[in-house]
């Protein structure tokens, strides 16, 4: 027997006697077996941070899952989270596999069934969890003892879950206010919001947007239509908003292909942007491609992405960790859909309280 394999031999044997568990069962965890009561995961590892062990110095695997729950497969936001969780991988020597995951948010954890391969610590240590994914699902995760980040913006149901969660955001609640405030700075005072405020996506834009329609004492308008369709959203909710309400000079959009729905359904109407109405978006998917270019703010996927990637490695390094929180600030981009409009006097002296930097 050489002297690593001594070594080996003995580490296994330590962790077992401190963790007053068998052999067998350090050798379980240490092999990736998902037939290991999460609980007893958590006594060997603890027995093994104890004795600056790694169990998992046998786990030659290196590899990440990223798990799309509940969107599209080709989603150019979640897209590009891929890609930006891909390249750091890449860069750490680690692989990804991608799968895509579609579930109910609606049943209990223990009705969801996991890909096999994400059940194999021997495959997969750990998870990145992006698209739209409900507190259900961390429930199993964490019953399994499987290691995993989350892109926070998209989670459905109770968010206070994720302060005991690895997460990362893209700080859109702010981003919404910095967009409403300029078009406030613009002149506008009856803005409109069309988004489905049902979905999380949506939800974090117009919670901007109506922190600064309160702010400034003006009235919220709100059309929120049920699709799940983006650009669908924008058209009926569009049409539906002026409506409602013709008095409406401005319209900001809960994401960029949801402007673009708005879009076709102002040229349906025989309207202009931004001439008749001005249009802000959200995110800057698709923003520079649309006609006339669209004002937005930018998001940063491929940063979300390598900053999931570098959670789960610093969980995998030291599982005792505290929860990881990462907010990725949004970009103001001024592009041509909006314009400035005639403000009445009373109020004319307030509009430079709601302008935002427009330099960059």
């Amino acid at each position: 027997m050489n002297v690593n394999q001594q070594k080996n031999k003995v580490g296994v044997r330590e962790v077992a006697e401190l963790a007053k568990v068998s052999v067998a069962t350090v050798s379980r965890v240490l092999n990736g077996s998902s037939n290991v009561d999460p609980s007893t995961q958590r006594i060997v590892l603890d027995a093994a941070a104890k004795l600056d062990i790694d169990v998992f110095q046998r786990n030659k695997t290196k590899a990440l899952a990223f798990l799309l729950g509940n969107r599209a497969m080709l989603h150019p936001f979640h897209s590009r989270i891929l890609l930006g969780a891909e390249a750091h991988c890449a860069a750490y020597g680690w692989d990804m596999v991608f799968l895509s995951f579609n579930y109910s948010p609606q049943v209990s954890w223990k009705e969801l069934h996991l890909p096999k391969v994400i059940q194999r610590r021997d495959t997969v240590r750990a998870m990145i969890l992006a698209g739209t994914n409900s507190t259900n699902l961390f429930e199993l995760l964490d019953h399994k003892g499987i290691t995993f980040a989350v892109l926070g913006n998209t989670v459905v149901g109770d968010l206070e879950v994720l302060k005991d969660q690895d997460a990362v955001f893209s700080d859109d609640v702010q981003g919404g206010n910095d967009m409403t405030r300029y078009l406030i700075g613009l002149g506008h005072r009856n803005i409109g919001f069309v988004g489905n405020v049902r979905l999380p996506r949506f939800a974090r834009s117009f919670a901007g947007y109506r922190r600064a329609m309160d702010e400034a004492n003006l009235p919220q308008r709100l059309n929120s239509p049920g699709s799940e369709d983006d650009a669908e959203i924008g058209y009926i909710g569009a049409k539906s908003l002026l409506t409602q309400d013709n008095s409406v000079t401005a319209i900001l959009a809960g994401n960029d292909r949801t402007a673009h729905g708005i879009y076709k359904a102002l040229r349906d109407c025989g309207l202009r942007v931004p001439a008749d109405i001005s249009v802000a978006g959200c995110d800057d998917t698709v923003g520079q491609w649309l006609h006339p270019s669209l004002t937005t703010n930018r998001e940063f996927p491929e940063q979300v992405g390598q900053q999931l990637v570098e959670l789960v490695l610093n969980r995998i390094a030291k599982h005792d960790l505290p929860p990881q929180h990462v907010t990725l600030p949004t970009e103001f981009v001024k592009r041509d859909s909006c314009r400035s409009i005639p403000v009445l006097k009373e109020t004319a002296a307030d509009a430079s309280l709601y302008e935002v930097n427009t330099a960059q």
